[in-house]
């Protein structure tokens, strides 16, 4: 039989022999914007069909594989994974292409010998569908394609009418648009009826008993605006055949020798050897067994059979996740990225069906079975191997933990709603029997839904998951109304600033100056008048407006002898709007200085180019996979966002020494605008999916020689930028956290502010110092009184302030982490002496208490009131039940700062109605505390000591009533 390897290198084997080259797959990342994912064969080749640019192949004919997500937007099969034989969320498309070179007939004859000769398909169970308008269909009836496919049935000794099958346009007209590019299609189905005599009657049904398993794509018009189609002076093929599909019919069919199984594609090699991970790793063992339809009932379904979807869906989910990855597409909070983090989520959540639990990780130990079976042919699996592990890790412990929180609470509902219905008290247990006993008759509460997703993170579709597992049905448009009201809500409570500009109109367009000047020469094109400012639109400006992070200038407006101030800028479309105050006197075709601040501008400069720095480093030293997820540039400091795990302390002070260093060196900076043809593929210019670039781009590069592109850090920038690394000054990271799952930020100073902030550190630091020496020379006496050893810890040699007012850079950061340093050290000797000293308290009041307990009579209630550490009244309590104390006993301990209360009642004391847990509550209050316990032993506090001998007084009289 032949392995999945087997059959896809033939395929690709065949058309290497018909002159096509074979290409590789394209990233799942898309190029067109409009779409998620790629999402079929053609995505890569859009731009030869529209004519836009010609295909690099000679002859124009391609080959491929190629990598496909469905699992969001119009080509969503996520709901149905596991449930069928074929549905899948990733999957891979063999297809065959021709740019102007061959048409139907070559396509049709060579779709033809791949399946009946290579691959053995009996002809006799074969079925193409052509394209036959309804009324009002474009087009006409694709007589072409028949006579082509008629005659090989023919030659077959098979009947054409029988064989050949009508489709209207939703099956066999293909458009790539409501314009555009389109055509009609043919489609090979395969009858896997047991004796293949279901004559053509399941085709388009919906039936896995017969499968389509390759679409011929013929595109030979063009749909224009006006509803009309005309001819392509070009005309192209488009084919597509799910890999998975076929090696469903080749493998479980015995090579078309054996229909009697259903063929499925998880009984075939490409899923087969994930399913024996799994059970390694779970201890359960995978059944190939079906629900009747994807639509059965989840709450009926045996446990076997639950097992089995979980085994299936975990399998497909583990390949979309991975592969992925591997293609730079990450996990996240918002459109694809949100799509690959519910993907994950389903999988975890099935994996609780497999057994696994809240502390254990399983999608990670997957990867490298997939790496081994597919890495041959999707090199980037194993080159992104470590990064993939890493991600799943770390989304799966984080999401493990919203999901057991989730689960509780679910069930918590249930228990809820079940007691609410029936008419006796109910565990969970019973609640599910009761549940299951009135299958569909109830609704799980919508603003419960939406509680497990607003306070506990748990997704919505995952509820409804659960919902129809347990017959429950979710009125999944109320859940949505009370997010909308959430998203009322939040969006009420913030401050939002009105930006009134954007509802202007214009048609002007500003020339840009600023990387270049500080100062521009300008006519006035339009002015605008607004409530509290002029908005004036100019045809040259150096100002910059805030875009990509980096904030917006300021600065003066000169006209004559006048001069006013510029508060502001923005973007309007080809146009900037200098924001001036509202009774500046100026008009249309004025001709005016315009300059910015470059006391402000500067410092943002700075902290531009030390961002583009700080990127790099983290890929040198964290990973290549820290993406940058947001970013923002300010006079005063930088925020960058990006996704990883928590960086070390050693990993913060790497980048930061390194970014120092690149500063230290002086290096260039530079920046080159290029068509962005030339630079869209390059791997070490940085890039954004998901941003829109036009034809040309400026790359901002720091390092190597100006207009080469050679420079170690590259990104693609609209930003302004100092000239030289050295321009930056000094670089110190404030702070690093998560600020989302998965995503962290890193805040950081350069320049003056780095100085400033550093001095105030460092001040803050000095009184910090001052504090804890002294709390540590307090606490030394007191261990001294207690002869108790004292903690000692150096002094520390540098004086702060002056150290910072001179030397370089390096000393002025290096004294900066010696004060730091000193300080954690001297805050763990304080803690240490802290330790201490309790420790020698205990020893102290372990000995208090025994000599205390030795003078006492203990045949009777005791109440004992006196001076010492807190731990002495631990200390008598554990003294008195040594001894076996079995009356009652009242204790009160004054450490000085307020009163620590005890009670105890032996076996007699509690025979005679007395409890500690009342006798605390009763008494305490009497000096303004509380506490509680049990009735043999109970603990309390009390803030006013003076109440002490009242309280000792009220205390002996209850014990004596």
């Amino acid at each position: 039989m032949k392995s999945s390897a087997e059959i896809r290198q033939s395929f690709m084997d065949f058309f290497a022999s018909k002159q096509h080259t074979i290409v590789p797959s394209a990233s799942l990342m898309p190029q067109s914007p409009g779409l998620l994912f790629t999402n079929a064969g053609m995505n890569q080749f859009v731009p030869y069909f529209l004519g836009t640019e010609k295909a690099p192949y000679s002859p124009a004919r391609a080959a491929d594989t190629q990598k496909c997500i469905r699992a969001g937007g119009k080509h969503n099969d996520l709901e149905d994974v596991g449930y069928d034989t074929y549905h899948h969320t990733f999957f891979e498309m063999l297809g065959n292409w021709s740019f102007g070179n061959y048409f139907k007939k070559e396509a049709i004859e060579w779709g033809w010998e791949l399946i009946v000769d290579v691959w053995g398909v009996p002809a006799s169970r074969l079925y193409a569908t052509v394209y036959a308008p309804s009324e009002g269909d474009p087009s006409s009836f694709d007589q072409e394609a028949y006579d082509f496919w008629a005659a090989l049935f023919e030659k077959k000794g098979l009947d054409p009418k029988k064989h050949i099958i009508n489709g209207n346009v939703k099956d066999n007209f293909w458009m790539m648009g409501e314009t555009g590019p389109c055509g009609p299609c043919s489609e090979l189905h395969v009858d896997l009826t047991p004796n293949g005599d279901s004559e053509g009657k399941l085709v388009n049904m919906d039936s896995d008993l017969c499968i389509e398993i390759w679409n011929l794509v013929f595109i030979q018009y063009n749909a224009e605006a006006d509803g009309s189609f005309r001819d392509l002076p070009a005309k192209h093929v488009d084919t597509g055949m799910g890999f998975e599909r076929a090696c469903s019919l080749i493998q479980n069919t015995k090579g078309f020798t054996d229909f009697s199984q259903k063929p499925s594609n998880y009984a075939t090699d490409v899923f087969q050897p994930i399913f024996r991970k799994l059970e390694a790793l779970s201890g359960k063992t995978y059944a190939d067994i079906y629900p009747e339809s994807v639509e059965s009932d989840k709450s009926q379904l045996s446990t076997e059979m639950k097992e089995a979807i979980a085994f299936r869906v975990i399998a497909d989910h583990i390949r979309t996740l991975a592969f992925s990855l591997a293609d730079g597409i990450l996990l996240g909070n918002t459109g694809r990225n949100y799509v690959l983090r519910r993907i994950l989520r389903r999988a975890v959540r099935y994996g609780r069906t497999l057994g696994f639990s809240s502390a254990q990780t399983f999608l990670p130990e997957l990867v490298d079975t997939l790496v081994d079976e597919m890495a041959g042919v999707f090199p980037e699996l194993k080159n992104r191997a470590a990064a993939i592990k890493e991600n799943l890790q770390r989304e799966e412990e984080s999401f493990n933990k919203t999901l057991s929180h989730g689960l509780d609470q679910f069930s918590s509902v249930l228990t809820l709603l079940a007691a609410s219905k029936a008419s006796h008290p109910v565990t969970y247990e019973s609640a599910l029997k009761f549940l299951k006993d009135h299958h569909g008759e109830f609704s799980f509460p919508a603003e419960e839904a939406f509680k497990l997703y607003d306070t506990y993170g748990f997704p919505v579709d995952l509820t409804a998951l659960l919902c129809s597992e347990h017959g429950l049905k979710l009125d999944q448009a109320a859940v949505e109304t009370h997010m909308d009201e959430q998203r009322e809500r939040g969006r009420k409570s913030r401050s939002q600033k009105i930006v009134r500009a954007a509802d202007i109109a214009t048609e002007a367009s500003t020339e840009f100056t600023g990387f270049e000047e500080d100062s521009s020469s300008a006519t006035v094109l339009e002015i605008h008048t607004q409530e509290d400012a002029l908005l004036v639109i100019t045809d040259r400006t150096p100002f910059y407006a805030e875009m990509g992070g980096q904030l917006g200038d300021q600065g003066t407006l000169t006209l004559g002898d006048a001069e006013y101030p510029v508060s502001a800028v923005q973007q309007l479309s080809a146009a900037r709007a200098h924001s001036l105050p509202v009774d500046a006197k100026i008009a249309v075709g004025d001709q005016v200085t315009l300059s910015i601040d470059p006391n402000r501008r500067r410092p943002i400069e700075a902290h531009h180019t030390a961002t583009h720095l700080l990127h790099w480093a983290l890929h040198e030293i964290v990973s290549s996979d820290a993406a940058q997820q947001g970013s923002m540039v300010s006079r005063n400091r930088l925020r960058f966002d990006f996704n990883s795990g928590a960086l070390t302390p050693e990993q913060i002070d790497q980048i930061e020494s390194k970014v120092n260093a690149h500063i230290e060196a002086g290096e260039p900076v530079s920046w080159i605008e290029v068509p962005h043809d030339d630079v869209k593929g390059r791997s070490d210019i940085q890039q954004f999916f998901g941003d829109k670039y036009g034809d040309k781009v400026r790359v901002v590069q720091i390092g190597g020689q100006p207009q080469q592109l050679d420079g170690y850090s590259m990104e693609l920038c609209g930003g302004t930028h100092v000239r030289n690394t050295k321009d930056i000054g000094l670089f110190k990271i404030k702070s690093e956290g998560a600020i989302a799952s998965g995503i962290r930020r890193i805040e950081a100073v350069c320049g003056i502010a780095a100085y400033d902030w550093t001095r105030s550190v460092v001040e803050k630091s000095a009184e910090e110092k001052k504090e804890l020496r002294s709390r540590l020379n307090a606490l030394n006496e007191q261990l001294s009184a207690l002869d108790a050893e004292p903690v000692h810890f150096p002094q520390f040699p540098h004086i702060m302030t002056g150290m910072l007012d001179k030397g370089s850079f390096e000393q002025k950061n290096q004294v900066f982490k010696d004060l730091l340093a000193h300080l954690q050290g001297l805050k763990a000797a304080t803690v240490e002496a802290d330790k201490a000293l309790k420790k020698a308290q205990t020893a102290g009041a372990a000995k208090a208490a025994h000599a205390m307990l030795s003078e006492l009579d203990l045949s009777g209630n005791l109440v004992i009131a006196t001076q010492g550490p807190a731990a002495l009244l631990q200390e008598l309590l554990n003294g008195l039940k040594s001894q076996q104390f079995g009356q009652a006993a009242f204790l009160i301990v004054d450490d000085g700062e307020k009163l620590y209360l005890g009670a105890l009642c032996g076996s007699s004391a509690k025979d005679n109605g007395l409890m500690a847990g009342k006798l605390i509550q009763s008494l305490a209050p009497i000096a303004g505390g509380k506490g509680g316990g049990k009735p043999d032993m109970a603990r309390g506090a009390a803030p006013e000591r003076d109440k002490a001998e009242e309280l000792a007084t009220k205390a002996k009289e209850t014990l004596s009533a």
